[in-house]
């Protein structure tokens, strides 16, 4: 009965402006005078609790309409095209030479004009996004891994201070590099692992439990870092795993991403094989964030989807990105920096989404003799400019 008194408290709490939040607090008084039975401790403390969530929300500073003229001078800035070639006509003119009087033709180049426009790929002309969207106006440098491994990634290699340092210099370096362009630190987290065993239930993949999840939210509160959950579903899909990260993906400062390459949909164990994606599961996701941010009234979500072949992705022309969710491809390969710009080139510039990602390894990239880690610098010459940096 408690529960139930409980769950209905919740509920108008949670759908209820906080114009009427007196007149709640009124009726909870009330209700306690008049059935105190119904009240414990651990009811009371509950109420409570709820009441901060809502004094949270109220408190929040309202959000400003889009700028949609300068929401598109920057996707412009990112794309980072380079400037149309002139084009010229070619003009002859048949005039007499003043020594011989003979008639002679005269050729001259003048520019046209006007100038025929070329079409770019880049920007990607979607949807404008719900007001709070984080892009394109900032940047995402972001740790990356597992904490129970210290081979997944710098998220699980460090212990946390000298995580948050080396994260916090990555940051200051970007910083440097395109001061127009704030950041935002993330901690992305695998919580859902590709193993090269079945398991119990013959999936081949692990799920992280709630307990490790909470660590990294609390440790990404620490530095006002967001969060993004990471998903590689082995033999699962994405329509069974991202409904159970929901009451995560409920908190506002909380991702999703999706990785193809250990969707195995062809019956081979993770690891094998490079895995697949089609943009109807990749929909899936981004339709269900959509959801989620409709619901609890929640500023746009982000959705990752790694990549680095062609056939990690299918039907790209079919993903639609939403008001509620932006969606970065983000180029997963590693190698030299030739190795890693082709590949970008190849398979992230001519599928156009919405934004992309660029991750960094700080071994796998520098495993070749007297190669380094490409820079700020280095990435900010590329068409498009990510907008979205991940560190492995």
């Amino acid at each position: 009965m408690k529960n139930k008194f409980v769950a209905k408290i919740k509920n108008i709490f949670s759908n209820t402006h906080f114009g009427f939040f007196l007149i709640l607090i009124i009726l909870v008084v009330i209700s306690f005078f008049i059935a105190p039975e119904f009240f414990g401790d651990e009811v009371f403390n509950e109420i409570k609790e709820e009441i901060k969530e809502i004094k949270k929300v109220s408190s929040a500073p309202a959000l400003l309409p889009l700028d949609t003229v300068a929401y598109d001078k920057k996707l412009n800035e990112l794309a980072n095209n380079p400037p149309d070639p002139i084009v010229y006509e070619t003009i002859k003119t048949v005039v007499k030479d003043p020594k011989t009087g003979k008639s002679i033709t005269k050729t001259e180049k003048i520019p046209l004009s006007p100038q025929p426009v070329k079409t770019h790929l880049w920007p990607v002309k979607t949807v404008y996004p719900n007001a709070g969207a984080i892009l394109p106006f900032n940047r995402i440098i972001a740790y990356y891994g597992n904490l129970y491994s210290t081979k997944m990634g710098v998220l699980g290699e460090y212990l946390e201070a000298e995580m948050f340092q080396r994260l916090e210099a990555e940051v200051k370096k970007w910083e440097l590099a395109d001061p127009s362009t704030p950041v935002i630190p993330a901690l992305h987290y695998i919580a859902v692992v590709a193993q090269a065993g079945a398991g119990q239930d013959g999936k081949y993949r692990a799920r992280m439990p709630s307990s490790e999840i909470d660590k990294v939210i609390k440790m990404a509160e620490k530095i006002g870092a967001i969060v993004f959950l990471d998903i590689q579903v082995g033999f699962s899909n994405l329509q069974t795993e991202v409904p159970l990260l929901e009451k995560y993906l409920k908190l506002p400062n909380v991702h999703l991403g999706v990785d193809p390459e250990f969707s195995m949909k062809n019956g081979i164990r993770p690891g094998k094989i490079v895995g697949t994606y089609d943009a109807t599961d990749i929909n899936f996701a981004a339709n269900y964030l959509a959801k989620i941010v409709q619901e609890n009234n929640l500023t746009p979500k982000i959705l990752v989807v790694h990549r680095y072949t062609q056939k990690m992705v299918t039907n790209y022309k079919e993903i639609k990105p939403l008001p509620g969710v932006q969606i970065i491809m983000h180029m997963d390969g590693w190698g030299g920096a030739a190795k890693k710009i082709g590949t970008y080139k190849n398979f992230i510039y001519p599928e156009p989404v919405q934004f992309t990602g660029f991750k960094l390894f700080y071994k796998n990239d520098i495993l070749t003799p007297g190669t380094t880690l490409m820079t700020p610098d280095d990435l900010l010459k590329l068409n498009p400019r990510p907008i979205y940096i991940q560190y492995q």
